[in-house]
């Protein structure tokens, strides 16, 4: 799946994978500031920095309050 992004960071969809939530989820996190993103090569991503402490915190409802 991954061809030429580095490994700092993952799409939209990779990150709704990893935290088991649905793409819509991560976009609302993104456009509510609880998840950082930034552009890349025309792409919106996800720095795996912003993605660890959800990620030790993974479970229902990782993003919602």
């Amino acid at each position: 799946m991954r061809t030429s992004l580095s490994a700092s960071a993952h799409t939209i969809r990779e990150t709704a994978w990893l935290l088991g939530v649905d793409r819509s989820e991560v976009c609302r996190a993104i456009r509510l500031g609880k998840l950082h993103a930034e552009r890349r090569r025309g792409q919106t991503v996800i720095p795996v920095s912003a993605l660890l402490p959800l990620l030790a915190n993974a479970g229902p409802g990782v993003l919602r309050d």
